[in-house]
């Protein structure tokens, strides 16, 4: 037995004109090729669906079988309709990220925000437990954008410039680092580093400063929120690098200090990483129109 789409519409529209006449004419198609229609799905199924000489034209047990699989497919089968319409005019899609930045997630909430109310349509998705292996992910289509601060050479992968930042030395205030105007990977010797739980070659005080110079910190404690390490770097309980726009969103303490890192400071570029076949849809484009505007409006902060 082979049914197709076309039967299933055939017997709805049946059902819900209650003749052949007009169920022809919801169909756009003729009552004659309409009665041949029936009379071939009934000789596949050996059954007749139609009590005959019935008015309105009623449905068999085995009609009513079919039309109960109609109501559950049809719709289903709109709704794909209408996904794939969607995919090709650029109106919804999927935007599942990773991100390989820990502080981001503060950044990103607000873009998300507006970026929903803009594209209901778009399925919007935050992968960080991809954090480390995220570009990957993003070439087997597992996400659709990583936001990054190391760009590499990848085939048919863009890396779009989002913002630049500077990751800025904290310390308490009565700190003795605290009376210097900049700060050397030298002082940290002796130290404890307070850093977010993210493998030290994603963080910018090892990749830019500590891990060249060859030099370790006393000690490594580790801290989810940005509010809990200036907790406790305000109470001395060790010191931290955090970039200068997480700084500037929150209000500042002066039970701590900041310094810039290295006597001429030290400048980080955030990117949006997208399979380049991705880059030009509309969603994407202004999902990272969105992400450069918050990163205006957090410089200003």
């Amino acid at each position: 037995m082979h049914i197709e789409f076309r039967h299933l519409r055939t017997i709805k529209a049946i059902h819900d004109t209650g003749g052949l006449s007009h169920a022809a004419d919801q169909l756009n198609i003729t009552q004659s090729a309409l009665s041949h229609q029936i009379k071939g799905i009934e000789d596949q199924a050996g059954v007749e669906l139609f009590v005959r000489r019935s008015k309105p034209l009623k449905l068999s047990a085995a009609g009513m079988r079919l039309l109960a699989a109609a109501e559950r497919i049809l719709p289903e089968v709109a709704a794909l309709e209408a996904e794939f319409d969607g995919l090709v005019s650029g109106k919804s899609g999927r935007m599942h990220i990773a991100i390989e930045c820990h502080a981001c997630f503060e950044w990103l909430f607000p873009v998300l925000e507006q970026f929903r109310k803009a594209w209901p349509d778009v399925d919007v998705d935050i992968r960080p437990g991809l954090a480390f292996d995220a570009l990957p992910a993003l070439r087997k289509e597992e996400v659709d954008l990583v936001v990054s601060s190391d760009p590499e050479d990848l085939a048919n992968v863009d890396f779009t410039p989002l913002f630049d930042y500077e990751p800025v030395f904290v310390a308490a205030a009565s700190h003795p680092l605290a009376a210097k105007p900049w700060i050397a990977a030298e002082d940290f010797r002796g130290e404890t580093l307070i850093t977010y739980p993210v493998d030290r070659a994603r963080l910018d005080i090892f990749s830019q400063l500590l891990t060249p110079a060859k030099v370790e910190p006393a000690a490594i404690r580790q801290v989810e929120l940005t509010a809990v390490i200036l907790l406790l770097v305000a109470s001395n309980r060790g010191v931290a690098v955090l970039p200068d726009w997480v700084l500037r969103q929150i209000k500042y303490s002066s039970d701590y200090i900041t310094r810039p890192l290295t006597k001429g400071g030290t400048t980080r570029r955030l990117f949006a990483a997208t399979r380049d076949d991705d880059t030009s849809r509309p969603y994407v484009a202004h999902l990272i129109r969105l992400a450069r505007q918050e990163a205006v409006k957090m410089q200003r902060a």
